[in-house]
């Protein structure tokens, strides 16, 4: 039986992804997390090719969290296939980004992004910014079947 990822987090800055797992561990939301450090192996995982081809794509997460300015494949790039595949397009997708630029919030809207949010440069407001986005989209929210 295979793992179910139920957050998949792409961040190629390792202290904000430590801090996101952390968060999310302090609201008993991290059991069943992936980090991925950029947008290639990113699109790898959720298409279920190179080291991932074991996996069946069908097996989404709950939620993608997704950073933009990435090395190899940027999040817009990574959104943009997501978003254009029949399988994948139905896949939450937040954009957590240190870019307040309007023309990237307008593209990602445009692409189909779930929700956009800057991270909190603070680290109090970081952790309770990551805690109610993971409370909102793995509770709260009621996805498709």
């Amino acid at each position: 039986m295979e793992n179910v990822i139920e957050i998949l987090l792409v961040e190629d800055n390792m202290s904000d992804a430590e801090m996101t797992i952390r968060a999310l561990k302090k609201n008993n939301l991290a059991n069943n997390v992936l980090h991925l450090k950029d947008g290639a192996e990113a699109l790898d995982f959720i298409f279920a090719e190179g080291k991932y081809s074991d996996r069946k794509v069908e097996s989404t997460p709950k939620v993608i969290l997704l950073d933009l300015k990435m090395p190899k494949v940027n999040g817009i790039q990574v959104l943009k296939r997501i978003k254009s595949d029949d399988r994948t397009k139905r896949i939450p997708v937040v954009v957590l980004t240190s870019s307040k630029e309007d023309p990237d919030i307008k593209e990602c809207y445009s692409l189909g992004v779930n929700s956009y949010v800057v991270k909190p440069v603070q680290f109090e407001q970081f952790v309770k910014t990551i805690s109610e986005l993971g409370l909102y989209w793995m509770i709260l929210n009621q996805p498709p079947h």
